[in-house]
């Protein structure tokens, strides 16, 4: 996706240092939820940019759906709209160009897909999605997206201990109209565990 005159665009950090702190509580897993307590009710808004025929045939390539990328294009060609793949929006881990390796967490994840776990020892792993495609979203649609956390718990398995966060995304284009919402669930562990 890509932002007609401004270039790339960066997204914000859904939290920022000063909004998670330092260690508070000498637990881990308790500060992830005393971050994540801080954090609920507040929406992060994001100006995703637009949706072009060649970010979607190259998630459909990616993805191993070589023959839609080959439809989109002839679509494209004849001046037909372009629909993207039903997932395409929600299968984007992030819509920048991605951090640098060495800004990696442990996890493999970037600072941005990692709330609440800044400076923690701690690892995540995602835990689940249920996603409800509302509209279609087509080639040339400006994309925005609201994310927020939902909740926090801390719960107890085999392994030892962990906390679920809920995360919320909205997806939406510039009228307002909704495309898709996306609900999914991030398993955060502390390093110590066995998992």
């Amino acid at each position: 996706m890509t932002e007609r005159s401004e270039g790339i665009k960066k997204r914000a950090p859904a939290v920022t240092p000063s909004d998670e702190g330092g260690l508070m509580t000498g637990d881990p897993l308790e500060e992830v939820r005393a971050r994540a307590a801080r954090l609920r009710g507040r929406t992060e808004r994001v100006r995703l940019g637009e949706v072009t025929v060649r970010d979607l045939c190259r998630y459909a390539i990616a993805v191993g759906d070589d023959e839609y990328a080959v439809a989109a294009r002839a679509a494209e060609a004849a001046g037909r709209p372009v629909i993207a793949p039903p997932m395409f929006l929600t299968g984007i881990l992030s819509w920048e160009d991605g951090p640098p390796e060495d800004e990696l967490r442990p996890d493999g994840l970037g600072a941005q897909e990692s709330p609440c776990t800044e400076g923690l020892p701690v690892r995540q792993v995602h835990g689940g999605q249920a996603v409800r495609l509302l509209a279609p979203v087509r080639a040339g649609m400006t994309i925005n997206a609201e994310r927020s956390l939902t909740g926090a718990d801390r719960k107890r398995g085999k392994a030892g201990d962990f906390v679920i966060l809920g995360l919320r995304t909205e997806y939406f284009d510039d009228s307002g109209t909704p495309l898709v919402v996306s609900d999914e669930s991030v398993i955060v562990l502390g390093d110590g565990d066995g998992a």
